[in-house]
Formats: structure tokens, C-alpha cells, sequence
């Protein structure tokens, strides 16, 4: 399929989306639709095993919602679409990192929220915020959710009231980005980390992702549960074998997600 307003590449068990509006890759009706549309794809594809999202270019990841596109901010339509994609993106059973090449800013900014894994190229131009209240609105793509779980309350009230952009040197220090990556190499940074995610056992990752993201939705009980129930689905696959067998081995494992 052919997509307008990104690029898909699929590099063995790694599958890439390039957000492609050039200069600042922002979301409207058709990016949001392309995204999703690829997303689709690549999560429906056995061979891939780990997502990239990043920006095309050295400026921008995504400068988020398209005003002149999409009209009004507030429609309620709008904010739910974004809410579902970038839901679905957190919940998916194949881990996501977000290669933040440039500036990431309002719905730019919450897409890298809703990613597993962030690396962040350390330039004068890559920034990080939510600047929606300077226009008298507020982060509609689950920012406000997000970001004071990933580094506290007082932090993001900062970020978020205050308007404040921070470089990938404050992201690293505050632990939203995972590895900041020197001009010319975010997404070769990006790209150990998704391969080395691919040669994990896919039922295994898709069950710590499940318990981690909606183990953070709900108390510690129901937490655990979730847990419980993940670890009784993968012990008795192919895959926990194989593991067993390897380490008794002293080889690398080879999953196949069964």
C-alpha cells in the first residue's frame, strides 16, 4: 500500500514509519489516517517483530496538530481519534520506539509519550513540550495522562502550565528518553534497540507489555493478576522451552513466537 503523507520500510523483523510532511511532519486527516493504516499493517505482520516511528529529515519528529488542516482543535472527534491511535500504539503487542530526530511538540510530543522506548538526537533544534496552553487550550492526545506518569506530577505541571520545552540532555535526566544519540545517528540507535527487541520471544514481550501498561492503568492487586495471567500463557509455549533449552545449551535462542 502506498501511503501519502509517510514512508513504510520493513528491514527483516524491524518495520519503520517515517512521518513525511515536510518540514514539520504535523497531523491531519490523512496523516493521522496513514498512520494508523501502517501501524495496522506492520502489527498484522508475523514477521515483524518491533516498530520505529520517527520523522524524515534532521528537523522535525512531528510538530503535532495541523490547525490549518484540521480546523478547530476542540472538536471532540478529533481528540478521539487521537486518543484510540495512540492507544492502540501503547497497547500494541509489539514494542515501539519512537527515534525522535528533531522537535516533538503538542500531538508530536504525546505520539513519542505513547511509544515504549524514546531516543533523542541532541541538537540545538530538538526539543520536547506541550505548548497547547499558549493557545489558551490543552494537550488533547493524552499528554496530560502520559507524561506525569512517565516523570511525576510536578515535573509535567511544569512542562505542561508553564508551556516549557526541554532539550534531550533534561529528557535523559528526568527518564523520558531512553539514550541520547548524536546528530546523524538517532535512528541507528533506534534501530539497536528494535532489533534487539525483535530477537526477544514475542509472547513473552507481548505479555510484559500488557502487564506493564495496564498494570499502570489499575491498583497493584489487579496489577498482579495481570502479571499471573501473562506468565501462565507463555510457560507453556515453544517458545519457554526453547529458552530453557538454549540456556542448558549455552546457545542463543531462536523464538518464533509459538
Amino acid at each position: 500500500m502506498d501511503y501519502d503523507t509517510l514512508l513504510l520500510d520493513r528491514e527483516g523483523p524491524v518495520g519503520i514509519i517515517t512521518l513525511n510532511r515536510p518540514p514539520a511532519h504535523p497531523f491531519n486527516y490523512p496523516a493521522m489516517d496513514n498512520l494508523a493504516k501502517a501501524f495496522g499493517d506492520l502489527e498484522n505482520d508475523p514477521a515483524i517483530r518491533s516498530i520505529i516511528i520517527t520523522g524524515s529529515g534532521e528537523k522535525a519528529f512531528s510538530a503535532g496538530f495541523d490547525i490549518k488542516s484540521f480546523g478547530d482543535p476542540l472538536n471532540t472527534w478529533i481528540g478521539r481519534y487521537g486518543h484510540i491511535l495512540f492507544r492502540r500504539i501503547e497497547c500494541s503487542a509489539k514494542p515501539v520506539v519512537a527515534a525522535i530526530n528533531g522537535f516533538a511538540l503538542g500531538g508530536g510530543f504525546e505520539l513519542a509519550l505513547a511509544c515504549h522506548f524514546r531516543v533523542m538526537v541532541n541538537n540545538e533544534t530538538a526539543v520536547l513540550g506541550l505548548p497547547e496552553i499558549n493557545l489558551g487550550i490543552i494537550p488533547g492526545w493524552g499528554g496530560t495522562q502520559r507524561l506525569p506518569r512517565l516523570i511525576g506530577r510536578t515535573r509535567a505541571l511544569e512542562m505542561i502550565l508553564m508551556g516549557r520545552r526541554i532539550n534531550a540532555q533534561e529528557a535523559y535526566d528526568w527518564g523520558l528518553i531512553n539514550k541520547i544519540s548524536q546528530p546523524g545517528e538517532v535512528l541507528t540507535d533506534a534501530r539497536d534497540y528494535a532489533g534487539a527487541l525483535a530477537k526477544r520471544a514475542p509472547l513473552a514481550l507481548k505479555a510484559i507489555l500488557k502487564a506493564v501498561v495496564l498494570g499502570l492503568d489499575n491498583n497493584m492487586a489487579a496489577g498482579e493478576e495481570i502479571e499471573l495471567e501473562g506468565a501462565d500463557m507463555v510457560k507453556q509455549s515453544k517458545d519457554a522451552k526453547e529458552g530453557m533449552l538454549a540456556f542448558a545449551e549455552k546457545r542463543e535462542p531462536k523464538f518464533t513466537g509459538e
